[in-house]
This record gives C-alpha cells, sequence and structure tokens, in this order.
C-alpha cells in the first residue's frame, strides 16, 4: 500500500501542477509498514477563497496530462481496499469491470445481497447507455478527492496528498469533491473557466461516486448499503 501510495506522489509530482508532499522513503521496520514525506505546514483550505481557486486552477492543469490508456501501470488502494487499475482503451469496460464489478462481487462476497446485487447487475448491463458517445481523455487523476485529502500550506498554495492515482475521465476526480460536502465555488469555478464540464456531468458524477459509495458499504456497511441501492435507482431511471 505505502509503495504504490510513493509511487503516485511521484507521479502526480512529475505533472507539476499541484504540490504534494514528496516521498522520502517507505519499508518496514520490526513488523510495521511506514511511509515518510515531507512535512508540510498546512493551513485551513476550505476557508482560504484564493486557494480555493488556485486549486481550481491547478486540478484543471493536472487533468491535462494525459496518457493513451485508463488505468495505471500498478495496482494500488482506495482507503484499505484494493484498487485495480489494468489498463484498458475502453472507458466504459474500465469503469464497469475494475471499479463498480470489483466493488459488486466484493460485496456479494461480504455478504450484501438481494436488491443491491440485482439492481447492481442490471446497471453493469446497462453502463454502455449511460456512457454512449462519452469517450474522455484519460487524464492523471488523484483518485480520492475528498475535502479531507487537500490544503493549503503556508504560503496559501495547495497541497494534495493521500491518493489513488490512475488515469480516467476526469469528471471522476470532480465527482468526488462533491461526495462529501463539496469544495468552495470559487474552485470550480476557477476550474470551469479553464476547462468547462459537460452537459451530461451530472448524471455520471452519480456513476463516478458510487463507486466511493460501494467502497464505503465495504468497508463500513451501514447506511452506505441504502445509499448505493438509491444511487443505482436513479441510475437506472436514466437509462428507462
Amino acid at each position: 500500500m505505502f509503495a504504490a501510495e510513493a509511487a503516485g506522489l511521484a507521479e502526480l509530482a512529475a505533472a507539476d501542477a499541484v504540490h504534494v508532499p514528496h516521498p522520502v522513503c517507505y519499508g518496514t521496520c520490526e513488523g510495521t509498514s511506514y511511509l515518510i514525506c515531507e512535512w508540510l505546514h498546512c493551513g485551513s483550505a476550505a476557508a482560504d477563497l484564493l486557494s480555493a481557486e488556485r486549486f481550481g486552477q491547478q486540478l484543471a492543469a493536472l487533468h491535462k496530462h494525459t496518457s493513451e490508456q485508463y488505468g495505471w501501470s500498478r495496482d494500488n488502494t482506495i482507503g484499505a481496499t484494493l484498487q485495480e487499475n489494468t489498463r484498458d482503451s475502453d472507458w466504459c469496460a474500465f469503469w464497469r469491470e475494475r471499479r463498480l464489478g470489483f466493488q459488486l462481487e466484493l460485496a456479494a462476497r461480504n455478504g450484501f445481497t438481494g436488491r443491491l446485487q440485482s439492481s447492481g447487475a442490471q446497471l453493469m448491463d446497462n453502463l454502455h447507455v449511460l456512457l454512449a458517445g462519452h469517450k474522455p481523455q484519460a487524464s492523471l487523476l488523484h483518485g480520492d478527492l475528498w475535502g479531507g485529502n487537500w490544503a493549503a500550506d503556508e504560503q496559501g498554495m495547495p497541497v494534495i496528498f493521500d491518493p489513488a492515482v490512475y488515469y480516467g475521465d476526469r469528471e471522476a476526480d470532480l465527482a468526488m469533491t462533491e461526495l462529501f460536502g463539496g469544495f468552495p465555488a470559487e474552485f470550480y469555478k476557477a476550474y470551469n473557466e479553464i476547462w468547462p464540464l459537460d452537459v451530461a456531468y451530472p448524471v455520471r458524477k452519480t456513476l463516478y461516486n458510487l463507486y466511493h459509495i460501494l467502497n464505503h458499504a465495504n468497508l463500513f456497511g451501514g447506511a452506505y448499503i441504502a445509499q448505493a441501492e438509491m444511487m443505482i435507482g436513479r441510475l437506472l431511471a436514466e437509462i428507462t
């Protein structure tokens, strides 16, 4: 997990768009794993609207770094869950197999069956309808971009950390920013001034955030199962 995180930080740093803590070293010591990164003094980014504006600009620049295929050179983790990144030239196939399919299979192994699996299977069968004609660039993504994974340093410059890096639809990163409370309006305004979002983004936002809610269901259970079922229902309503 730490080796993949260090590689992800290096991948983000190489893009030279948003600052990340430099990974110093990782390994094991007396049976304990560790990752040591550059220490950065950070404040509350959410309260700094100028930092949020800068972050919107810088994230758009990060997403301009692309690959020929979706995925990444190695698997990593999303939270404590394995995230498969086997490369694919078909975005719909990648999202079906490496993201939603993986989480639904894990949910079945965790005993979450019934409506979640039946409606999930229906969504998987019709995923091509939701993504019809959508062939996004394979952008470099943070992969787990909720409000707790960015901050601003003492100079007010944005910093991102704790990534789940891969190359995919930039909308997946933007969707995640809206999942747990959202980012400041200045962030979205700045991003859209550089690279406006497509009009169909609101529907795909639900599709992309379903991956994270399914992951939370697998990690924590509880209300996340019902939330995942509700999101699947909304997506199926878009198809019919």
